[in-house]
Order: C-alpha cells, then structure tokens, then sequence
C-alpha cells in the first residue's frame, strides 16, 4: 500500500504560520486515485488541536473505524466528539463501535435535536440511538448555545438566520412533543476556529446554509473575516443560491474552499470558476 500523500492548506503553506490545527478526513463520499480508504455518501473527521483530538461525526457506517486504523488515527485518544446534526449519514457509524470503544464515556457535544427520530418519505434517516442509549455510553452536552471547545475552537449551537438566499427547507420530518412535524433542521450546527488570519469553518452538510453558518460564527466569535471552509456546503444546483453563495465568498475575499461530501460536482465547478477548488476525500490532512 502507497503511503497516503499529505495536502497542507495554503495558510501553512503561504503564511508561514505555525501549524496548529489538523483536521484529517476520515470519510467522504471521496477517494483519491491510488489512496486505499474506504468512501461512502458520509463524513466523518478528526480534529487535533490544542492537545486535543475531537471526533466530527461518525459518517453511516463502520468505515470510520477502518479508515483510521488504515491512517493511524487512534480513536481512543479522542478527548471529545462533536456531531453536526442528528441524519444518519454522520451518526449511524455510532452502531458499529465495539463493546471496549475508547470513545465511550467522551463527551458529545450536539444540539439538543439531534437525537430526535428523523423520517423523509417514511424512511428512517436519524440517529441509529436513543437519548438513553447514549446517555447511558457518553457524557452528553446536548445544548442550543455556543461553547468554546478550546482556546481557539468554537462549537457554534444553534444556526441563526442571516442571509435572504438561504432560507431554511424542511427535509422529511422528526418527532417532537410526541408528534411528528416539518424538520427544518435546526439541529445543524459547525465549528469555527480562530486564527490570525481569520476564521476557519468547520461543517457537516450546512442545512442551515453555508453563509448563515459564516454570519453566526461571526457574530459568535467576533471576528469579521472568513478565511476558508472544509465540510459540506449542501449545494447541488446551479441555480440562485449557488450564484449568491458564490458572492457572499468573494465578498468575504475567502481563500480556502474545501467543499466535501454533499457538494455536486457541478456545484463545484461552478465555484471553481471564481475561486480555487481543493480536491477533498478519505485520508486528506490540512493544517491550519
């Protein structure tokens, strides 16, 4: 097997600023030509900083697990998990760890939705585990506000609405107060990280939209500039919102894009024409 190359992002690289965040991709419906990980429709990362390894989402299935036995990740050294947002495709590999799981007994750090039960078209698409079940596994931190997981790195709760381009769509529905209603997704949430140059995002699949998740990290952490994103932008179409996303990045004068997992390749074509495009998937490191 071919030692997986390592891509440093272009603030290391240009800035020649000491390397302080890693993130590594642990799955992504990406592979790389020549790199032997395992892909599905799901993502998964880890997040070292600070001293600290956290785990963002789990991705669908039990590839997390053998990515980063593959990579040399140690989950057991995991101090904290972050979930992006309660669909199976970042929860469901949660089913797969084994009964010893080093991760058990971490703390989660979600929104107090995620967990509820999701269906879009009577198709399970939750979380695979109850509240008990977890409760009973890790030590939940389940909360709508922000909270600074580092010095540096903010778990941003609850996503407001800032932007006219992105208002939020319901996908299927969860059950709450004992009834099934409309889930407009308000369990999504990211990350942003501090840096001098400016803010670094961190997202899953962006529902609440990915200028939103911007504008609120913003506000949360008052920094004004946007350096760059790594994550799902939740962009398929070419259509109004892709054109709109595409001016909020430029106005934001962003340098680095690492759009993942539910990107289409048209979408990112299209921002490519205006702004560099990195190529993401299974076994991609960028330090930060």
């Amino acid at each position: 097997m071919k030692t997986p190359f390592i891509l440093y992002s272009k603030v290391s690289k240009m800035k020649g600023c000491k390397k302080v965040m890693r993130i590594t991709i642990l799955v992504d419906n990406n592979t790389f030509i020549d790199k032997y990980y395992f892909g599905e429709s799901a993502l998964s990362m880890m997040i070292e900083i600070e001293n600290e390894k956290i785990l963002f989402d789990m991705g669908y299935s039990d590839i997390f697990l053998k990515n980063s036995q593959i990579k040399g990740v140690n989950l057991d050294e995991t101090t904290k998990i972050v979930f992006s947002h309660g669909h199976n495709d970042h929860t469901r590999g949660m089913s797969f760890l084994p009964k010893s799981s080093g991760l058990f007994g971490k703390p989660i750090y979600a929104h107090p939705l995620f967990w509820n039960s999701k269906r879009f078209e009577k198709l399970d698409i939750g979380a695979p585990k109850n509240i008990d079940w977890l409760g009973d596994r890790f030590d939940l931190r389940l909360q709508k506000e922000p909270v600074k997981l580092t010095n540096k790195l903010w778990y941003l709760g609850e996503i407001d609405q800032y932007t006219d381009f992105e208002k939020r769509e319901a996908i299927g529905e969860n059950f709450v107060n004992n009834q099934w209603q409309a889930d407009y997704v308000f369990d999504d949430t990211a990350m942003a990280y501090e840096t001098k140059e400016g803010l670094f995002i961190i997202t899953g699949c962006s529902h609440s939209g990915i200028a939103n998740i911007c504008e609120h990290a913003k506000k949360v952490t008052g920094n004004n500039k946007i350096l760059g994103i790594i994550g799902g932008f939740h962009l398929f179409d070419l259509d109004e919102r892709l054109e709109k996303t595409v001016e909020y990045f430029q106005n934001n004068n962003m340098t680095q894009l690492y759009p993942s997992h539910c990107v289409s390749f048209k979408a990112k074509a299209y921002i490519n024409q205006f702004i560099d495009v990195e190529e993401v998937g299974v076994g991609l490191e960028i330090n930060v």
